[in-house]
């Protein structure tokens, strides 16, 4: 965002030491981190005509900028000041004060021609500051554009003599607007009032006639109205009074002429909502990094000797840029790749599919970064990387899996290389064993997650690898069987005899068991015909205890029977003698 800018000062952009200019580092840097689009407006002009104050009105400031008060020039090669634009918050205004053109000082008089044409070139406004009014000399003085025709060539082998060549850029040069300074005269044409932009385009009006005079008169112009199609003019009535020019860098606006505060208020306004961004052939929209790239290029052109052509330092920057979009398309395929791709892949399809979406990401990085790449050479060029990077991720990807496939393999039968080592398996059904561990063994292997596309390969090699251990196991494993067999025949035999001096000695136990047995009831039986002797006896005893008592009890009752019988005969006989009254019977 243009509010995150902090400069707080200008910085020299190009400076000029000995009248050799060279691209400061320190500004390329700071517009190397700027990316948003950048309005880039320059001031030009004669030396000490006050081009800083204005430049410095742009930025917001009272200071900043150089602005001197002695005959000698302050500002030396370009100066660059980038700040937030006050009306567009996604751009960033990019202020340009340059020497002063026509210092006596300068030994070289093309050094202003270079600094005239690297202000045209890198700005998308360039302000013209000249004193008191337009005329012939001023015009002199812009007649450097001319040269430009020749500098910003279309074409490898431009005609001189045609006009079209230029026209081509027409659409792609800055916007020219004439500042006059102190300016004095009454706007006025054959008595008839004009305005500010009607007195510039009559200046800039034609002169009939085909002399060399008319052509001298007329080839600057016709220069401004061919490569500067918008055009606009201001200008300041005298700031303050004589005495007081030298300390306008410290004057505040209330101690100014409120028509001169206007005017610039007025400048500053249209600057601000009428200034384009910066655009090159193709409709390119210098950010930063391009205008770098530009600084560095006619810098570099120009200070070589060589006027650079439009179309070699658009390409310049094409290559430029469009390497930086190669190399930032393949810094996201590389980033999103090892977000995304977790080696080994558990097929060759899912990374296959992980590239060819990261790649689509990738070119759509290039795309949005890129231009000019008429003939596709980057786009193809990044294509070519990127299949290498998808043949490299194939062959890592293969590398991963056979690793990560080793790595399991040796920890899951580790255990059984130890058993194998101590001579577990080295025993009658030892084969059986190991192959059953094999199995077991491999199929733990098989349940462990992304193994990748070398899982069965390396399984079989590493089985592969084994078999020799296998067939000495089954080696061991019969002979130590044969040797079983005849040890487990004698062993068999030794238990059948053995069973069968156990069998014979049960029988034998068990005969004494019975014979025990038999014993044992015999006497059971002899004490049981003892009990039941004894019980019958008994029985008898009862029988005829019982016997007597039932005869006892039967001669008790005959006994008294017998005696009631007796009773009642005396019963009778008492009777009876009371009947007869016989005295003789007695009871």
């Amino acid at each position: 965002m243009a509010s995150e800018i902090h400069m707080p000062d200008p910085v020299c952009l190009i400076e000029n030491i000995n009248e050799e200019l060279t691209a400061n580092p320190e500004a390329l840097k700071i517009l190397s981190a700027i990316k948003q689009p950048l309005v880039v407006v320059a001031i030009v002009g004669l030396y000490r005509t006050g081009k800083s104050y204005l430049m410095n009105k742009l930025a917001g400031k009272t200071q900043g900028f150089s602005v001197g008060s002695t005959v000698q020039s302050h500002t030396k090669g370009i100066w660059m000041w980038c700040v937030p634009h006050p009306k567009e918050p996604n751009q960033t205004l990019v202020l340009l004060d340059t020497e002063g053109l026509g210092d006596v000082e300068k030994v070289d008089e093309k050094n202003d021609t270079k600094i005239f044409a690297l202000a045209i070139l890198l700005s998308s406004t360039v302000v013209y500051n000249t004193m008191n009014k337009i005329d012939q000399e001023a015009m002199d003085l812009l007649h450097n554009v001319t040269e430009l025709t020749n500098l910003l060539r279309a074409r490898s082998s431009p005609d001189p003599d045609k006009t079209e060549d230029a026209a081509d850029f027409v659409n792609f040069f800055p916007d020219l607007v004439w500042t006059l300074r102190d300016f004095f005269l009454e706007l006025k044409i054959e008595g008839k009032a004009i305005t500010v932009d009607e007195y510039l385009e009559n200046s800039l009006r034609l002169k009939e006639g085909t002399d060399e005079s008319a052509k001298k008169f007329n080839l600057p112009r016709l220069c401004i109205q061919k490569f500067f199609p918008t055009k606009k003019c201001f200008i300041f009535e005298l700031p303050t009074n004589w005495k007081k020019l030298g300390q306008l860098k410290s004057l505040h606006d209330d101690e100014l002429e409120p028509i001169f505060v206007q005017q610039v208020e007025e400048f500053c306004s249209y600057i601000f909502n009428h200034s384009k961004v910066k655009t090159l052939p193709g409709d390119i929209k210098v950010n930063g990094p391009c205008l770098e790239e530009l600084v560095q290029t006619y810098v570099n052109a120009i200070s070589s000797g060589l006027l650079p052509c439009m179309d070699n330092a658009v390409l310049t920057l094409a290559q430029t840029e469009n390497m930086a979009a190669v190399q930032k398309a393949i810094a996201h395929y590389d980033q999103q790749m090892g977000q995304k791709v977790q080696l080994p892949t558990d097929t060759l399809q899912e990374l296959l599919d992980l590239h060819k979406a990261t790649q689509k990401e990738a070119m759509e990085v290039f795309m949005k970064s890129s231009f000019k790449d008429e003939d596709q050479k980057f786009q193809k060029e990044l294509e070519t990387q990127l299949e290498a990077k998808r043949e490299e991720f194939c062959k890592q990807n293969l590398q991963a899996s056979s690793d990560r496939c080793s790595a399991l393999l040796q920890d899951i039968f580790s255990p059984l290389e130890e058993e194998v080592n101590q001579g577990i398996y080295a025993k009658p059904g030892g084969h059986r064993l190991y192959i059953q561990k094999i199995q077991s063994l491999t199929d733990n292997y098989y349940q462990m997650p992304r193994k990748g596309i070398q899982a069965e390969e390396t399984l079989q090699k590493y089985l592969l690898s084994k078999e020799s251990v296998g067939d000495a196991i089954l080696q061991t494993d019969m002979t130590l069987t044969a040797k079983e067999k005849e040890l487990e025949e004698e062993r068999l035999k030794a238990e059948a005899a053995q069973a069968e001096a156990r069998r014979l000695a049960a029988i034998q136990r068990q005969n004494e068991l019975r014979m025990k047995e038999t014993e044992r009831l015999h006497q059971e039986q002899i004490r049981q015909m003892e009990r039941d002797k004894a019980n019958m006896l008994a029985e008898q005893r009862r029988a005829q205890e019982r016997q007597i008592q039932e005869e006892a009890r039967r001669v008790q009752a005959r006994l008294q029977a017998e005696n009631l019988r007796l009773q009642n005969q005396l019963q009778n006989l008492h009777r009876t003698a009371r009947s007869s009254n016989d005295p003789c019977v007695v009871l």
